[in-house]
């Protein structure tokens, strides 16, 4: 049994990393309660998992599925490089924590575990950084705008007593799901079936990466071990651009990408990109606002999580292998066809 919490409500357990971390509950005897907008279309759930239909906007729905429940796991976000409403952003990443820490509140749950991002956290050029780095106050797209203002209101419920735990995830991947939040794995698509143009800059910009079952396990690390108000990083090794598509590269048995496109005009080509995205509602491969991440480091180190936590991080090179493997299996390839 996990800790005290034998019931927990999940948001988010029908994404890439909520499935995972559903499983990493359900394995340490957990009941999960997983909400859905669409409970008919969730599939292969780990044994003793209750789906509940509801919104994570809704308050009611909420409160409905948190009854009986003794924590809180929130994992919903909108992980997209581009929106037509932009306002979507705020909607979810900043109203559904509210409203999940106001219903979980309201139902007397004190204990709520929620995933923030890296991005949250601010670039590192030059540096490593750990859960105190401070943003530089100037984010790059909708994403990372609205993940500073969550972050913000969730310091705010620490500060005032709540018993919120924030964890921090770097660039989460792996086998699983080929969705908005697994971008690697849609880089290593492109990858294995030659269609990846080059890199963005001479990818020389280190990036946290996060192998997927290493930040559920840690979450639910966070959910028994954490204190109240603590805040952890769960990344994992911190490569380049170019060390990552050569460790695919190889992994695949295909070349890495040997054009630069230089960041001036992938930047043009993704404000291309995004203003027709605008008039026509389909939504960009590139944007500039992009790019502008692409500029940036992004390393932070995950020593607090594995000292406090016992988190255990999975080396680069076995992660990725082990996610180009699933890509190259039959489901792996269908998966590339979608």
């Amino acid at each position: 049994m996990s800790g005290s919490y034998e019931r927990v409500f999940l948001t988010g357990g029908t994404g890439f990393l909520g499935g995972r971390t559903a499983q990493a509950l359900a394995a340490a005897g957990c009941e999960v309660v997983m909400l859905a907008r669409r409970p008919d279309t969730v599939v292969d759930l780990p044994a003793g998992t209750r789906v509940v239909p509801g919104d994570l906007l809704d308050g009611e729905s909420l409160r409905r599925g948190m009854k009986g429940c003794d924590a809180v796991v929130h994992l919903a976000a909108l992980v997209k490089r581009w929106a037509r409403k932009a306002s979507l952003f705020d909607q979810v990443n900043v109203g559904g924590l509210a409203s999940v820490l106001q219903s979980a509140r309201e139902e007397g749950i004190s204990r709520v575990v929620y995933s923030s991002s890296f991005i949250a956290l601010g670039p590192t050029d030059g540096t490593v950084g750990d859960e105190d780095h401070v943003h530089d106050g100037m984010p790059r797209n909708d994403y990372e705008r609205t993940k500073c203002l969550a972050d913000t209101l969730a310091r705010r419920h620490q500060e005032e007593g709540d018993d919120l735990v924030v964890v921090y995830p770097g660039i989460v991947y792996g086998p699983g799901n080929l969705t908005d939040g697994n971008i690697l794995a849609q880089v290593a698509r492109d990858l294995l079936r030659r269609r990846l143009p080059g890199t963005i800059g001479p990818g020389d910009r280190r990036q946290c990466l996060a192998f997927v079952d290493d930040v559920a396990e840690g979450i639910r690390l966070a959910l028994e071990n954490a204190a109240p108000g603590s805040r952890y990083l769960l990344g994992g090794e911190n490569i380049t651009t170019k060390e990552a598509l050569a460790i695919m590269a190889e992994a695949g048995g295909v070349d890495a990408p040997r054009r630069v496109i230089p960041y001036s005009v992938a930047s043009v080509i993704g404000r291309c990109l995004r203003l027709f995205a605008d008039l026509s509602g389909i939504e960009p491969k590139l944007t500039d606002e992009e790019v502008e991440i692409y500029r940036c480091e992004w390393a932070y180190t995950s020593e607090r999580a594995c000292r406090d936590l016992g988190y255990r991080i999975t080396p680069a090179r076995e992660g990725i292998r082990r996610m180009i493997e699933w890509l190259s299996t039959l489901d792996g390839r269908e998966a590339i066809r979608e």
